[in-house]
């Protein structure tokens, strides 16, 4: 659904000139001889590499800000993560998003200018090697398949975040890959590494607190395209060997499911496309006050945070597991210029939809501070929270949900 809006920031940041060079960069054609051999790809060109100041990264971040802010398209998925309830109502999306990659940054690749950037602040010998072997990963792959026009071919929500699962993911494997490797045996993460790295995703230490304060949906939007899309790789790389770095760039992944069963992928294993509830036949002409502001797609990433956000134990993530397709659509009335939300899922059975639908109720329960139930069955909810009323709906193997209207 909205995990590829933390990509913004990042590429805010895509014209910055760094200020010195450092001896530090000395390993850069090295190593893009070593990712080279693993991949099979050709180095096909040097990779000028910069250090640069944080603070001049920070400042050119926050500049993009203030147009991303005002964009129309960023302000409706900020009103569509506050209605499912996935961050706060004072929530900036734009400004957080900015905060976050400034904080985190160590270093990134710019595919438009063909650069590499590593901050002033990243010191650490190990850290070091990591983080140019990831951007240079990044560098390796654009000279194949460019990753601006990879991204850019998307054709929706869930498939531009697949994708970046596949920029990020491929990346953190190879550098993971490459600062492992032992002359004369096939490159490779370890298992328990892989579940090492997953279990402890996002920022240590106090002086990430920005990280640290940021709603789930936000954290797990930021690191899912590193620890999922590297497992992801991972597991075609057992497949295909060699050949999944290119295999993954001509045959992308389209959704976050893919990327979370790298095996629905091998099998092109495809979303479905549930229908959504039609207002008219809910609210009558009432139905026809609305105008469409934007819509995508509810992906399992997006279920399966929503669950565990809301609802604690494992069974949030083994329900996620079922879902099988999902579409949502933010409305405004024309006249009181309130949001209203409507979203349909579909599951692998009638079973998983009905336990999502009694499961659904929960996370409204847990979600408002208030909520009263006008009426109930086994196949329909109506009421009111502090959005305003509430449908949800269950259909066969389909769950259908408005909510919102005053």
């Amino acid at each position: 659904m909205l995990a590829r809006l933390l990509v913004l920031a990042a590429l805010l940041a895509g014209s910055l000139l760094g200020q010195s060079t450092s001896t530090l960069f000395s390993q850069v054609d090295q190593m893009l001889r070593g990712l080279s051999e693993i991949t099979g790809w050709k180095v096909q060109r040097k990779v000028p590499s910069e250090i640069l100041h944080k603070d001049t990264f920070r400042k050119q971040v926050e500049k993009g800000v203030k147009g991303a802010e005002a964009d129309k398209d960023n302000k409706a998925a900020e009103t569509t993560l506050k209605m499912f309830g996935l961050v706060p109502p004072d929530f900036d999306l734009a400004r957080e998003s900015a905060d976050l990659i400034t904080e985190q940054a160590a270093a990134f690749y710019d595919i438009n200018k063909k650069r590499l950037f590593v901050m002033d602040t990243t010191q650490d010998t190990r850290e070091q090697r990591l983080v140019l072997a990831h951007e240079l990963s990044h560098a390796l792959a654009d000279q194949q398949h460019s990753i601006k026009k990879f991204m850019a071919a998307a054709m929706d929500d869930e498939e531009s975040s697949a994708r970046e699962a596949v920029v990020e993911g491929q990346a953190s494997w190879l550098s993971w890959a490459y600062v492992l490797r032992r002359p004369g045996v096939p490159a490779e993460v370890p298992a328990s590494l892989l579940d090492e790295l997953s279990n402890s995703a996002g920022a240590d230490g106090d002086e990430f607190p920005v990280y640290h304060q940021a709603p789930l949906y936000i954290r797990e939007s930021l690191t899912f395209p590193y620890t999922d899309g590297m497992r992801f790789q991972d597991a075609v790389y057992r497949k295909l060997g060699s050949e999944a770095f290119e295999h993954v760039f001509h045959d992308p992944p389209h959704d976050t499911h893919q990327i979370i069963h790298p095996d629905a992928y091998l099998a092109s294993q495809t979303a479905t496309t549930p229908v959504l509830p039609s207002l008219e036949t809910q609210l009558g002409k009432e139905g026809r006050r609305f105008r469409a502001l934007q819509e995508g797609h509810v992906g399992e990433f997006d279920v399966s945070v929503l669950l565990r956000q809301f609802i604690a134990g494992p069974a949030s993530r083994e329900e996620a597991a079922h879902w099988r397709g999902g579409l949502y659509r933010l409305y405004e009335h024309k006249q009181k210029k309130y949001p209203l939300l409507v979203h349909s899922t579909d599951w692998d059975s009638p079973d998983a939809a009905q336990k999502f639908f009694q499961m659904y109720q929960q996370v409204l329960h847990a979600k408002w501070k208030k909520m009263e139930v006008a009426s109930s069955s086994d196949k329909e909810v109506r009421g009111t929270g502090d959005n305003g009323q509430f449908w949800i709906h269950l259909d066969g193997t389909t769950v259908q949900v408005i909510e919102g209207l005053n």
